[in-house]
């Protein structure tokens, strides 16, 4: 991955973690932020992965990251499609067909509030095979 490919993760990623308003997806530590949005430490905790990953997912410094990382971090981060496919696409985790919405019974309860769902209408998420 080149440097401007890895400038072009960080700002999108980065972007996307200042645009949340944090009390609008659960978080509220009281205290004052010297940047908008959601800190890196919070998007980790929301996409369910460690801080480092996150980080390092952030920098650019993982090559062809797993698409179900890529897709919590698309979930937390509250991508729509076509964010979710540049995601996909900047981390070479492959399609972004992983991308169907969590269902709510796939969540323990006590994180329901970490997330925003979607009701499917008929189907469960696919798991990629190949």
């Amino acid at each position: 991955m080149g440097i401007d490919q890895r400038q072009e993760q960080r700002d999108f990623l980065v972007s996307r973690r200042w645009r949340l308003d944090p009390a609008e997806v659960g978080v509220t530590d009281g205290t004052a932020r010297r940047e908008p949005g959601l800190r890196r430490g919070e998007v980790a905790a929301l996409a369910g992965l460690s801080v480092e990953y996150d980080s390092r997912l952030e920098r650019g410094a993982i090559v062809n990251a797993s698409a179900l990382a890529v897709e919590s971090v698309a979930r937390a981060l509250q991508l729509d499609d076509a964010g979710r496919a540049d995601l996909h696409r900047m981390v070479g985790s492959g399609s972004a067909a992983f991308g169907r919405p969590m269902l709510r019974s796939s969540i323990r309860p006590a994180n329901f509030a970490r997330y925003q769902f979607l009701e499917p209408s008929a189907t469960s998420p696919r798991i990629r095979t190949s």
